[in-house]
C-alpha cells in the first residue's frame, strides 16, 4: 500500500510539473519569430492554438489552472487508491473461511495481513480478536470498517470542491472580460461590432475552460463513488461470511 502511495504522489509530481511548465511557456512574451524555449514545449504538447487561448483568457486563467492540476491530482491518487484495493473477494474467502471454521485463527491472520485492500482489512482486525468470540470479532470488525470508510471517502470534498469552483472561477473571468471589453468601446467612442466580438470572445474562454475542468471532474467523481460502493459490499460480504464461518465453529 505504501509503494502505490508513493508511486501516486510521484506520478502527480511529473503530471503538475508537466503543466505548469507549460503553462507558464503560455504566458511568456518572446520575440515572435524566435519565441521562448518554454512556449515551444508549449505549442508541441498542447498546441499553438491552445497556448494562444491561455493567453487570450488573462489572469483567470492561472487560478483555472491551479484548480485543473489539484483535481487532476486527486482524480489520479483516488482511481490508484481505489483499483489498489479491489481484490477477487471469493479467492480470499475461500481461503480464510475454511481455516477460521477450524479455528486455525493465526493461519488466517497471515493471510488476510498480507491481502491489500479494505475487505481484508477489516477481516484482519476481526481475526486477531476472534479468538474472544463472535461478539468481539463483530465489534472489532465494525470499528475497522469506520476506519477503512474514512479512508474510502478522502478526495471527494476536493474532486466537489473542483467541480464547484473551475465553473464559477471561469464565470469570474467572463464578467472581468466583459466589463474590459464595455471599457474599450467607451474608449473607443462608438459601438465596432469587431471590438465587441473580439472581446466577448476572449471574455468567454475562461467559462469554456471552466467547463472542461468541471465536466470530466464530476465523470470521475461519479465512477469512483460507484467503485467505492462495491468496496462496501465487499467488505459486508467478507463480514457476513467469516461471521457465519465463526458461528459454525463454535
Amino acid at each position: 500500500m505504501k509503494r502505490t502511495f508513493i508511486f501516486a504522489i510521484l506520478m502527480m509530481m511529473v503530471i503538475n510539473l508537466v503543466f505548469v511548465t507549460a503553462a507558464f511557456a503560455q504566458t511568456t512574451e518572446a520575440a515572435p519569430a524566435q519565441g521562448s524555449v518554454l512556449e515551444n514545449i508549449a505549442t508541441v504538447i498542447f498546441g499553438s492554438g491552445m497556448v494562444k487561448e491561455f493567453k487570450n483568457g488573462g489572469f483567470f486563467m492561472w487560478p483555472i489552472l491551479f484548480v485543473a492540476l489539484y483535481a487532476l491530482a486527486y482524480i489520479i491518487w483516488k482511481f490508484i487508491a481505489l483499483l489498489y484495493g479491489k481484490i477477487k473477494l471469493n479467492s480470499f474467502l475461500e481461503k480464510i473461511v475454511p481455516l477460521v471454521k477450524q479455528k486455525k485463527f493465526k493461519e488466517a491472520i497471515e493471510i488476510a495481513s498480507k491481502t491489500r485492500g479494505p475487505a481484508a482489512a477489516i477481516i484482519y482486525a476481526g481475526l486477531l480478536k476472534a479468538d474472544q468470540g463472535v461478539e468481539a470479532f463483530e465489534k472489532a470488525v465494525e470499528n475497522a470498517a469506520m476506519i477503512e470508510m474514512s479512508y474510502l471517502e478522502k478526495g471527494f470534498t476536493e474532486m466537489s470542491a473542483g467541480i464547484t469552483l473551475a465553473p464559477m472561477l471561469g464565470f469570474l473571468g467572463t464578467v472581468d472580460g466583459m466589463i474590459a471589453a464595455f471599457d474599450a468601446i467607451a474608449a473607443a467612442r462608438a459601438v465596432d461590432a469587431t471590438i465587441v466580438a473580439s472581446g466577448i470572445k476572449i471574455a468567454l474562454i475562461t467559462t469554456k475552460w471552466g467547463l472542461i475542468i468541471a465536466i470530466p471532474t464530476q465523470f470521475f467523481n461519479n465512477i469512483f463513488v460507484t467503485m467505492v460502493d462495491g468496496l462496501v459490499i465487499d467488505m459486508q460480504r467478507a463480514s457476513e461470511k467469516v461471521t457465519e464461518a465463526l458461528v459454525e465453529a463454535k
